[in-house]
């Protein structure tokens, strides 16, 4: 055990980014959630940020794409609540903080749309990228957080390849 002077090892100080990661994506959904939730009779036609880029108000009841829209939402919950274990076990397996990092912004993120599909059966998404007429699909802070944290494991052997955890 460690005191408040004592340095954390670092084999301990791992894990605690990747929590830190999923709280931090987390917090960060769920008040920009709740912002664009409040301003929703505001956002139902969108507003224009500048061009190319619109903050909307929308609820996916499906996932990304709208992909599994209609599946029943005590589905989509007990998938997403199986993965982020999955992936809790793979954060304290990790063999650099930049694993646990990425495993923490996907769990983080991945909770904050549990949340929503607890609350209103949907994920509320809000920023709506376009070129022309042509949107991208509305999406919010959690898929943000869960598309970085993949990219970011997908590089994790080239970024960390010189800072392994010592066991």
């Amino acid at each position: 055990m460690f005191g408040w002077g004592d340095a954390m090892p670092v084999h301990k100080l791992s894990p605690v980014i990747g929590i830190f990661a999923a709280l931090t994506a987390f917090v960060i959904d769920q008040i920009t959630k709740a912002i664009v939730v409040a301003n929703a009779a505001s956002l139902s036609t969108g507003i224009a940020v500048f061009p190319g880029f619109n903050l909307v108000f929308y609820r996916n009841d499906g996932v990304t794409f709208g992909l599994l829209g209609g599946a029943p939402w005590w589905s989509l919950i007990a998938l997403a609540l199986a993965i982020c274990g999955w992936l809790g076990v793979m954060l304290f397996r990790a063999e650099n903080a930049v694993e646990t990092l990425a495993y923490g912004a996907i769990i983080g993120g991945a909770l904050g749309n549990v949340i929503d599909r607890v609350r209103y059966r949907a994920v509320t998404d809000f920023l709506d990228f376009y070129i022309n007429s042509t949107h991208w699909p509305a999406f919010n802070m959690a898929d943000v957080f869960v598309v970085s944290g993949v990219g970011l494991l997908l590089a994790a052997p080239w970024v960390s390849a010189r800072r392994p955890i010592k066991s």
